[in-house]
C-alpha cells in the first residue's frame, strides 16, 4: 500500500484528495463558464460583440463541441492507460484547456473555433482520468473510497455552481471574451495547483496501466501528429472556403460517426463470446444506454433550449434586481448540494425496498420530461409577447435534478455492476458515450428553437421523455429477472 493510500490529511482522506478537488473544481469552472455562454454568445447580434448565428447554426456548432467533449474522453483514457499515464494526462489535458479558453478570448471567428478544438483534446486528457487517479489513492478495499468519490464530486459541482456567477456576469455584462479568458483563468489556477500538490498523490497514476514498448510509443507518436496535421488542415481548409464545408455540415458528418460508433461498439460487444449471465447483463446495458442518451439530450439543454429561453423570454429580475440569464446555470449545482444528501438517505433507509435501476432510469425520464411540461406552460405564455417570471425555469430545474439524481450516479453505479470483469473499464466508457450522444442531440433540438413553436417544441420533448419512461416502466420486470443481482 501507497503513503498516499493510508495518509489521512484532507479530512480523514488521503491529502491527495484535495489536489485532485481542487483540479476537478477549477476544470469544471472553465468548463460551465464557457459553456453558460457558448450559445448566447452565437447568436448574440454582431453589433453587441456576438457572431451573429442563427440558432439553427448555433444548435449544430453547441452540439458538435458538447458531444465531442465527452467522446474524446475514450481516446484519452486509452492514451493515459496505454503511453503516458494518467498523471501526465492529466497535467497536458487542463494546459490544453486553458490554451483553449484563452483562445477564445481574442474576437475573431478563427480563434473561436481553435478554442473549441483544444478544449475538446484537454477535456478528453483530463475529465475521466483525474477520476481514475482519485480511485488509485485507496486500496481496494479501503472504505473511504466510496465517501471520497462523494467529496470528488462536490468539487465537481462547487465548480459548476461558481462558473456562471463569475464568467456568466463578466460575459453578459462587460465582454464575452472577458468571461472566456476569465474561465481560461480558472483552469490556469487548476493546472498551478496541480502541479504544486503532485507530492501528495504518491505514485498514483503516474505509470501507464500498461507498459507501453517502443514501437507502441513510435506508432502513437506518428498517428496523432498525423491526425494532428489533417484536422488542422481541414479546419484551415473549411475556414478559408478552399473546401467548401459549412459548421452544419460538419456537424452532420458528426452525427453520423457517432451512430458508427455506436453501432460498431454494440455489435462488437453482442457478438462476442460471453456466457449466458453475461450476455443478459449487457442486454441490460444496451437497455440504460438507449435511455440514458434520450435523459442526455433532454438534460443537457440547459446550456442550449433553457438558456435561450431565460435569455429571451425570461424577466430576469427578483426583488428589484435585474441579474444575467447565465445565472440559472447555477441553479443544477445548487440542487444537487442541497438534495442529494437527501436522495442517498431515502435509498438508504428504503434498503432493499428501494426501486430497482430500471424504475430509478424511469423516474428520471419522467422527471426531466416534466421540466420540460412545465415550459409547455410557460412558452404558451411567452407567445404573447409576455416575458415570464424566473419561477418557471427554477420550478424546470429543481424537477430537472431531480430526475439527474434518479439516473445519474445509479447510472454509474449499474455499469460497474453489470459490466462483464473481463471489459469493466470498456463499459464504463459506455456512459461518456451516451453522455456524448446525448449532448449532440441536444445541441440539433436547440436548432429548432426559431423554426418551431415554443410550447409545440417543449411538448414534443416532454411526450419523447414520458414515452420512454413508460417504456422503461414495462420493461423493468423482464429487465430484473434478467439481472437479479444488479437491483
Amino acid at each position: 500500500m501507497t503513503d498516499a493510500a493510508i495518509d489521512r490529511g484532507f479530512f480523514g482522506h488521503p491529502r491527495g484528495l484535495s489536489t485532485l478537488f481542487f483540479t476537478e473544481m477549477w476544470e469544471r469552472f472553465s468548463f460551465y463558464g464557457m459553456r453558460a455562454l457558448l450559445i448566447l454568445f452565437m447568436t448574440a447580434p454582431l453589433s453587441t460583440g456576438g457572431l451573429g448565428f442563427d440558432t439553427a447554426l448555433a444548435g449544430a456548432v453547441y452540439g458538435l463541441y458538447t458531444s465531442m467533449v465527452y467522446l474524446a474522453c475514450l481516446p484519452g483514457g486509452w492514451i493515459a492507460d496505454r503511453l503516458i499515464g494518467s498523471r501526465r494526462a492529466v497535467l497536458y489535458g487542463g494546459i490544453v484547456i486553458a490554451c483553449g479558453h484563452f483562445s477564445m478570448a481574442f474576437p475573431t471567428l478563427a480563434t473561436f473555433y481553435l478554442g473549441l478544438f483544444l478544449i475538446v483534446i484537454g477535456t478528453g486528457l483530463l475529465k475521466g482520468n483525474v477520476s481514475v487517479i482519485v480511485g488509485q489513492l485507496y486500496a481496494p478495499d479501503d472504505e473511504r473510497r466510496d465517501a471520497g468519490f462523494s467529496i470528488f464530486y462536490m468539487g465537481i459541482n462547487l465548480g459548476a455552481f461558481l462558473a456562471p456567477l463569475v464568467c456568466g456576469y463578466l460575459g453578459q455584462r462587460v465582454n464575452w471574451h472577458l468571461g472566456f479568458g476569465a474561465a481560461g483563468i480558472g483552469m490556469t489556477f487548476g493546472v498551478v495547483q496541480y502541479v504544486l500538490g503532485a507530492k501528495h498523490l504518491g505514485s498514483a497514476g503516474l505509470e501507464p496501466a500498461v507498459a507501453p514498448s517502443s514501437s507502441l510509443m513510435t506508432s502513437a507518436r506518428l498517428w496523432t501528429i498525423g491526425a494532428l496535421v489533417a484536422l488542422t488542415a481541414f479546419g484551415a481548409a473549411a475556414y478559408t472556403g478552399a473546401i467548401p464545408v459549412s459548421a452544419i455540415q460538419i456537424a452532420d458528418a458528426a452525427g453520423y460517426m457517432l451512430l458508427v460508433v455506436v453501432v460498431v461498439f454494440f455489435a462488437w460487444l453482442f457478438f462476442g463470446e460471453w456466457t449466458r449471465e453475461e450476455r443478459r447483463r449487457l442486454y441490460a446495458i444496451g437497455v440504460l444506454f438507449l435511455s440514458a442518451c434520450v435523459f442526455w439530450s433532454l438534460f443537457e439543454q440547459a446550456g442550449s433550449t433553457l438558456n435561450l429561453f431565460a435569455d429571451q423570454n425570461t424577466h430576469n429580475e427578483i426583488f428589484g434586481w435585474t441579474f444575467p440569464s447565465s445565472f440559472y446555470q447555477t441553479m443544477n449545482s445548487a440542487f444537487i448540494w442541497m438534495f442529494a444528501p437527501v436522495l442517498a438517505w431515502l435509498w438508504l433507509r428504503l434498503g432493499p425496498r428501494q426501486p430497482s435501476t430500471i424504475v430509478k432510469f424511469a423516474l428520471g425520464e419522467i422527471l426531466v420530461a416534466a421540466g420540460f411540461g412545465v415550459l409547455v406552460v410557460g412558452a404558451t405564455i411567452a407567445s404573447a409577447g409576455v416575458q415570464v417570471s424566473p419561477m418557471w425555469l427554477t420550478v424546470v430545474y429543481l424537477l430537472h435534478t431531480f430526475g439527474e439524481l434518479c439516473l445519474s450516479p445509479v447510472g454509474l453505479s449499474a455499469m460497474t455492476k453489470l459490466a462483464p470483469a473481463r471489459i469493466a473499464g470498456l463499459v464504463m466508457g459506455v456512459w461518456f458515450l451516451a453522455l456524448s450522444v446525448g449532448n449532440f442531440m441536444a445541441g440539433r433540438l436547440a436548432g429548432f428553437y426559431e423554426a418551431m413553436p415554443l410550447a409545440r417544441l417543449f411538448g414534443v420533448i416532454t411526450a419523447s421523455g414520458v414515452a420512454v419512461g413508460v417504456i422503461l416502466l414495462l420493461l423493468a420486470k423482464p429487465i430484473e429477472r434478467l439481472t437479479p443481482r444488479a437491483r
